[in-house]
């Protein structure tokens, strides 16, 4: 078996990791769900108990105890988590030496160590608190990310066109990963704000307008969606999207300068209107104007959130349809 045969392997052996950390959190997540269900019911068994036997319906109510996770499904979730993180640096680690060169070369090795720095701010926003919804989109997301990588995006380790040669290609490319790890837990996180910050404003009056979202809104603020009350408020999670996405900005801002000083070393130009570069400029417009809107604009809420979307979905085609669809200076060969 060679060192690359080795580092495939071990990146497989870490999607199984993080398959089981998905399932743990799921597992958290539906006990959570159960035990809001079940204190529903009884609170309004007891109520209509006291309103038969004649009393006052206000006695039966008691402060609700926070709905309970299963603490075997979170010690089962942070330990496979930690593995996988493991098995993933070292198959990261082998493809560099299968390779001879830093491995962020292709979009085979884009993703997988895009992977291992989104799962490791995950385990570090779960360090105080284990939120499950939080877990099971990450998760799901790196499984979905390492799985299309080792089946649609793999290359053989080998070195690169003398263009790559450079310490630009450990720079540049290294910190785009970074910025993309980041903001896809900031999307998780802008994700789960959007459904309580729904349930929080509760059900939609009676005389509001029709709307195509009345059906996912009545489903948020029903019993089964009772586990959001466990998550923080909506006014936190925007604080830990908006703080995670400005560090985004930050490194994907010198994504762009970085990527302009290489291109006029290689290409003698620092700007040519190629599509990734303009890919790469419309993800770091949307994210300014996420940024200008929420401190300067008072956008918050759901339209911060949404515009968090926008710029998730542009940095993902960014890197998917630009790179499988359009040609230039930037397409990855072996594909």
């Amino acid at each position: 078996m060679t060192t690359g045969d080795l580092s495939t392997l071990l990146v497989w052996a870490a999607a199984t990791a993080f398959t089981i950390a998905l399932i743990a959190y799921a597992a958290d997540l539906a006990r959570i769900a159960d035990s809001t269900q079940r204190r529903a019911a009884a609170k309004t068994e007891s109520r209509a108990a006291v309103a038969a036997g004649g009393g006052s319906v206000a006695v039966a109510e008691a402060p609700p105890a926070a709905p309970q996770g299963s603490a075997k499904a979170e010690g089962i979730a942070r330990s496979t988590t930690y593995l996988g993180l493991a098995l993933l640096f070292a198959g990261i680690v082998l493809r560099g030496i299968a390779a001879g060169r830093w491995p962020t070369a292709n979009m085979y090795e884009f993703t997988i160590v895009g992977v291992l720095v989104a799962v490791s701010v995950l385990a570090v926003v779960q360090q105080r608190r284990v939120i499950a919804f939080l877990g099971v989109l990450v998760m799901g997301i790196a499984v979905l990310a390492l799985v299309l990588a080792l089946n649609a995006f793999y290359i053989q380790a080998d070195a690169v066109q003398p263009a790559l040669h450079s310490y630009w290609l450990v720079i540049h490319v290294g910190v785009a990963i970074i910025a993309t790890g980041i903001f896809t837990v900031a999307f998780a996180a802008s994700a789960l704000q959007i459904l309580a910050d729904v349930r929080a404003s509760g059900p939609k009056p009676v005389d509001a307008p029709r709307a195509w979202t009345d059906g996912m809104r009545r489903a948020v603020v029903g019993q089964r969606f009772g586990w959001v009350d466990q998550v923080p408020s909506p006014r936190d999670l925007e604080a830990l999207a908006f703080r995670l996405n400005a560090l985004g900005f930050v490194l994907w801002t010198f994504t762009l300068i970085g990527g302009a000083i290489w291109a006029e070393h290689a290409w003698g130009r620092y700007w040519g209107w190629d599509p990734k570069e303009v890919g790469t400029f419309v993800a770091w417009v949307v994210y300014a104007a996420y940024l200008h809107a929420r401190t300067t604009r008072g956008w918050s809420g759901r339209r911060a959130a949404y515009f968090v979307f926008v710029g998730y979905a542009v940095v993902l085609a960014n890197f998917t349809v630009v790179n499988l669809v359009f040609s230039g200076k930037h397409s990855y060969s072996g594909l």
